[in-house]
């Protein structure tokens, strides 16, 4: 197993390194389209091919199918970039996205049951932590150190005869192997690379525990991604958004509900209303992100004059 893991971990490397140099190539020739983003002088998107293909290979079959899923209809996402749907406010690559997370959800309920919906839903926060270098790589890092150890302490049972903290030390290694280049802002995941390994962590906190060990991994990741972007969180809502004095629960909120297919629920549900938030409590929650409507002709000015929430304020609504 742990030769096998040693071999992942360097095809990872090489298979981005090359992959790096082949996309440089035809980017610069104008040749990528959206795979080639002009940032840092030229950034290649989507070189998350690679853990893509490595996850779908290595991981437990069946949970393997999973990653394979979301990673073609990601890549297709990949492909459109933000292309809109006709006259619609709603993109090509939102939608793929969304039918990628359903079939997840579908094909993983024999598998996981109930957990397989929240296993298709870590591909919002994961997907808004890689919005700069390394960020994600870090979550998944962290993450799948720690169901790791777990793991071997809890002595998890073995799951298609390998060990179930195989499936942590593989995106360990695959990840590994992808993110030197990431965290140098030399390469992008894109959406095939983040969503891929969105579905294998989630599918590592099934194996540890459960649906309550899902969920409760859910938000353990929703709040790292939030303290790991909490400065750019802050200038995002208070400069674009106008949500002056953001707290944590704003930067929570933004992570488990931005994007846009978060945006498009909030069309749905609120049309072209906004609702202002001025309860203390729900404020520091983070209820004015999670209630903002881009839609609305008058979001910014509901936002404009609120004030920051002390302790007094709250000690006086309790």
């Amino acid at each position: 197993m742990y030769l096998q893991l040693l071999g992942v971990f360097l095809l990872s490397f090489f298979g981005t390194m090359v992959l790096n140099i082949i996309f440089r190539f035809l980017g610069k020739r104008r040749l990528l389209g959206n795979l080639y983003q002009n940032i840092r002088g030229g950034t290649p998107r989507a070189i998350g091919l690679i853990p893509f293909i490595l996850l779908s290979l290595y991981l437990p079959q069946g949970f393997n199918d999973l990653v394979l899923v979301i990673g073609i209809f990601a890549f297709v996402d990949d492909l459109l970039g933000r292309r809109k749907i006709l006259n619609l406010n709603v993109e090509w690559g939102q939608l793929f996205r969304g039918v990628g997370m359903l079939l997840v959800m579908i094909i993983g309920f024999p598998l996981m049951g109930w957990s397989s919906i929240l296993v298709a839903l870590l591909v919002q926060p994961v997907n808004i932590s890689d919005m700069q270098p390394g960020s994600t790589c870090s979550v998944v890092f962290i993450l799948a150190a720690i169901v790791s150890i777990l793991m071997v302490i809890i002595g998890t049972a073995p799951i298609l005869e390998l060990p179930t903290f195989y499936t942590p030390l593989l995106i360990l290694a695959v990840c590994l192997g992808y993110a030197p280049l990431d965290y140098f802002g030399k390469i992008m995941l894109g959406e095939v690379g983040n969503h891929s390994f969105a579905i294998a962590l989630g599918i590592s906190f099934y194996m540890l525990g459960g649906f309550w060990c899902t969920l409760i991994f859910f938000i353990i990741t929703t709040i790292l991604i939030a303290f790991i972007r909490r400065n750019n969180l802050y200038r995002f809502l208070s400069r674009k958004l106008k949500i002056y004095n953001p707290t944590f629960g704003d930067y929570f909120m933004d992570v488990l509900t931005g994007g846009g297919l978060g945006d498009l629920f909030r069309k749905i549900v609120l049309g072209q209303r906004q609702i202002r938030v001025s309860n203390p409590l729900l404020i520091i929650l983070g209820f004015r992100r999670l209630l903002y409507n881009p839609f609305a002709p008058n979001n910014k000015q509901h936002f404009s004059n609120d004030r920051q929430v002390n302790k007094n304020s709250l000690r006086k609504f309790l």
